[in-house]
């Protein structure tokens, strides 16, 4: 149970939602959009944050939209873990988010959610990070479509009342070679060590990790694709040009991270560079 009472609204529109917002917000009340709500629920009753008022974006049909077009994969900010996964339209994506928590949250968690989340990880930036995909944001000005690249840096760099409506990938994206791995230090599902997704397309491979610093990075795309180097000699620049975000605490040392960055690396090229 919650420690103090909010208002909860529920809006059928884009429009809707966000004049809701600004409404709220003129009488000084502080809101939150809302679409798993697992972050927040659990927040809340460890009452680690407060607000007024809830808009919950799951009543909008744009947010709910999951659907394969003749140009784009249109995924919906209020769609869950497990609607993407077992979509499986996008096979980077899926395995992605299929190894998020557990499957009975993965129901739960939406992928709006995740990557506006505090928690640090947000693995379901990874495949959009290495992908030049568009993100439709509602704005003062209406629906607008952004580069996903320019809205996400750590977590998602909304300005007041904005919030993600859908992201959208380029088709020719969908189906590439890939590789998905996930390190922890304990069970499969715990909170993980590194997380990397990597790609390759028209014989370049780009990939990004989360676990190594304080927020999802895109690995640097030069050194990656550096074929003049031996491998060893790659995953050693790798890490050097990195050196400076990798962080060290209780589930590894900065060091312990190189080792399992250079392992994951080393398996990447075995799985791509042949691709």
């Amino acid at each position: 149970m919650n420690s103090f009472d909010f208002d909860y609204y529920k809006p059928d529109t884009l429009e809707e939602a966000f004049k809701c917002f600004e409404k709220l917000d003129s009488e000084f009340k502080t809101v939150l959009y809302y679409s798993g709500g697992t972050e927040i629920i659990s927040m809340a009753r460890a009452e680690s944050i407060k607000f007024h008022a809830v808009i919950d974006l799951k009543g909008i049909p744009e947010c709910n939209n999951l659907e394969l077009g003749d140009q784009n994969l249109v995924i919906g900010s209020a769609q869950t873990l497990t609607s993407i996964s077992e979509s499986n339209y996008f096979p980077l994506m899926s395995k992605t988010v299929s190894r998020i928590a557990d499957h009975t949250i993965q129901g739960k968690i939406t992928i709006g959610g995740n990557l506006a989340g505090t928690i640090i990880y947000r693995e379901a930036s990874l495949p959009l990070l290495i992908t030049s995909c568009q993100a439709r944001v509602m704005t003062q000005n209406g629906l607008q479509e952004i580069p996903f690249s320019q809205i996400f840096n750590g977590r998602l760099q909304l300005k007041k009342g904005e919030f993600l409506v859908q992201i959208l990938v380029d088709r020719c994206d969908l189906q590439l070679p890939y590789i998905h791995v996930k390190k922890t230090k304990m069970d499969k599902i715990d909170y993980p060590l590194m997380t990397m997704a990597g790609r390759k397309k028209n014989g370049f491979i780009q990939a990004a990790v989360s676990g190594l610093g304080e927020f999802p990075i895109i690995l640097p795309f030069d050194q990656l694709n550096n074929t003049s180097l031996a491998v060893e000699q790659r995953t050693t620049q790798i890490i050097a040009k990195l050196s400076k975000f990798i962080k060290s605490d209780i589930l590894g040392s900065k060091g312990y991270r190189e080792f399992v960055l250079n392992n994951i690396l080393i398996q990447m090229y075995a799985n791509l560079e042949e691709a």
